[in-house]
């Protein structure tokens, strides 16, 4: 969570406050060593902030279901030797 000065929120209040909408993070304002807090009404959905990165799996993603586990790798390895 972000901590801002009450000069710092003066300063930059409309883009603190578009980031606070856009993120759904809350922000702290420090006044004379006490805390505010300004976070948004309506929850935000955190998935909404996720880029898709459809070209992130190489291959056929059924595929990953049957990847060896560490003890097959080793029992296909010692029939190997």
């Amino acid at each position: 969570m972000k901590t801002v000065s009450v000069t710092g929120l003066r300063s930059n209040i409309y883009n603190l406050i578009d980031e606070v909408l856009d993120t759904g993070i809350p922000l702290q304002i420090k006044k004379g060593g006490k805390l505010l807090k300004i976070i948004p009404v309506e929850k935000i959905d955190k998935l909404d902030n996720l880029v898709s990165r459809p070209d992130f799996i190489q291959g056929n993603p059924d595929e990953l279901v049957n990847i060896p586990s560490e003890e097959e790798i080793e029992e296909i390895n010692d029939d190997l030797s």
